[in-house]
């Protein structure tokens, strides 16, 4: 009997009915607040007057018509290079940052380097622990809270630079577990360390039987080849062949609802999935109930100032950045079912600051959201304004036709003498007719979405669909970045980048 295990159950289900939580709206007052009294005496506190700010009883709108909005290269070049390059202390937020998350966001690009402090690294503890009290929602059996969760993230093994470590988030997060959580803690910092994706992964392969594994976590597309690494090694058939108590997958980086069949023919028996939001930036959002939707909960009181721009072409620049002027709204102002450009701001110095991503309410009352696509990954060059989100809900509605598992995409409008088509590469180890996928997919398109269909009419032209194995994303990504890290495979693509990835995909192909 697991007598531990309703220990700790009954305990998140006590903790979580009586713990009373904050009304979102004074909450978030009280996190600027805290935050500026902090960084006051900062440089950037000083430059833009947050002494002043705090005097002000309208705090918020003071705050947001005083600080402008920054990408990641106005934060860097005025302010965190000071930091990396010269060492300089108190720069945008007290001291100077132990850590630096190496982030491209998506491959092709160079790597971002985003402050990790203390206080950070203790607001993302604060989280996870919301979103292991959160469990309890989920009529998991009490035998899971004694089990072991592997965490498979990029390298524990940071970089020396400077005064500082560089690594990826996950890497960051895994090296900083508390203590009480070690021995849950699989593949355990050894194995965690080891730099080498391919070398990492075998290792867990021969460990693996020796592990009670409860709960996985991690980007999904590299989980899922090291499922296929320990499946394969050991010579089952699925993985609860091996981990008979693995009941939950909580994915992050990514939207996890792509790879639902991919994983699911990994299983022998029913999974719980969950989507989470960690970023580079910080902790934003996990899933606290079972819903259809996977929305998951804004992390409001967790060293995490949000605003919400409404999703407009008018407030976006040519490159996708907020034009600056353009309104924000707190989380009391938001409105179910419109999008909106999330910009933050929180305890590691990042202030008012473009994220990328694009989120929708699904219940203001619960804070919870999904996530809509990347303000530079939607495809409008025609005027189709087609969203990753819409993106996704076409590969969902195309597996069910046609009887396949699409975990991977990507799409670009390329011109064609006057005029552009979309050619589509689908990611999938299944075959089936180009020209009719081609046909299916611009009609479910034109059916949800109306500037898509008057596209198609104009310079719209065309869909040509490409199938390659989903292998082929892998190299993608291995080849722009290190295997297994926080890589986003862009579902969108500029001309220029898709020419690239055309002939590599060619060459993959040849290769094969």
């Amino acid at each position: 009997m697991a007598v531990i295990g309703n220990i700790i159950k009954a305990t998140l289900e006590i903790t979580g009915r009586f713990w009373p939580e904050p009304a979102p709206g004074e909450a978030q007052k009280q996190l600027l607040r805290s935050m500026l009294q902090t960084a006051a005496s900062t440089s950037f506190g000083k430059k833009y007057h947050f002494s002043d700010i705090l005097q002000k009883p309208d705090l918020i709108r003071q705050f947001t018509a005083s600080v402008p909005y920054h990408d990641y290269n106005a934060m860097y070049q005025k302010w965190w290079r000071r930091q990396i390059e010269h060492g300089e202390t108190d720069v945008s937020w007290p001291g100077n940052a132990r850590y630096f998350a190496l982030s491209a966001g998506t491959t092709g690009k160079e790597s971002k380097r985003i402050p990790v402090t203390e206080d950070m690294l203790e607001a993302i503890r604060k989280t996870s622990l919301l979103q292991i009290l959160a469990t309890s929602n989920f009529k998991l059996p009490s035998y899971f809270y004694e089990k072991e969760i592997m965490m498979l993230g990029s390298s524990t093994q940071l970089q020396k630079s400077g005064k500082h470590l560089e690594g990826e988030i996950s890497g960051i997060t895994a090296r900083n577990i508390p203590a009480w959580f070690e021995r849950f803690y699989r593949p355990g910092k050894e194995i965690a360390s080891i730099s080498d994706w391919d070398k990492r992964v075998e290792r867990i392969a021969i460990e693996a039987p020796g592990w009670d594994i409860g709960a996985m976590a991690g980007i999904p597309s590299w989980n899922e080849l090291m499922l296929k690494k320990v499946i394969e090694y050991n010579g089952a058939n699925h993985i609860h062949d091996i981990w008979p108590n693995l009941r939950v997958f909580a994915s992050g980086g990514v939207a996890f609802s792509p790879y639902r069949k991919s994983f699911d023919k990994l299983m022998g028996r029913p999974m719980t999935y969950l989507d989470t939001y960690l970023a580079s930036e910080g902790f934003i959002a996990y899933q606290a109930r079972p819903n259809r939707r996977m929305a998951m909960k804004l992390s409001f009181n967790s060293g995490i100032f949000f605003e919400f721009i409404p999703f407009k072409e008018e407030y976006l620049d040519n490159n996708g950045s907020i034009e600056q002027g353009a309104p924000s709204l707190t989380i009391d102002e938001v409105e179910e079912g419109h999008d909106y450009v999330l910009v933050i701001s929180t305890v590691a110095g990042v202030w008012r600051y473009m994220i990328g991503d694009t989120v929708r309410f699904t219940d203001k009352q619960l804070t919870e959201i999904i996530i809509t696509g990347r303000t530079k990954h939607f495809l409008n060059v025609v005027g189709s304004q087609l969203s990753v989100l819409q993106m996704n809900t076409a590969m969902k509605k195309l597996e069910e036709l046609f009887g396949l598992r699409i975990p991977e995409f990507t799409v670009s409008a390329v011109r064609q003498t006057d005029d552009y088509i979309h050619h589509w590469y689908l990611g999938s180890a299944e075959k089936a007719s180009k020209d009719e996928l081609a046909s299916a997919l611009d009609e479910i398109l034109q059916d949800m979405n109306k500037a898509y269909k008057m596209a198609r009419g104009k310079a719209l032209k065309g869909v040509k669909v490409d199938i390659v194995s989903p292998a082929v994303f892998h190299g993608w990504a291995e080849k722009n970045k290190s295997k297994g890290g926080q890589v986003k495979i862009p579902r969108v693509m500029s001309e220029k980048k898709f020419t690239q990835w055309r002939s590599f995909a060619d060459t993959f192909k040849t290769e094969a």
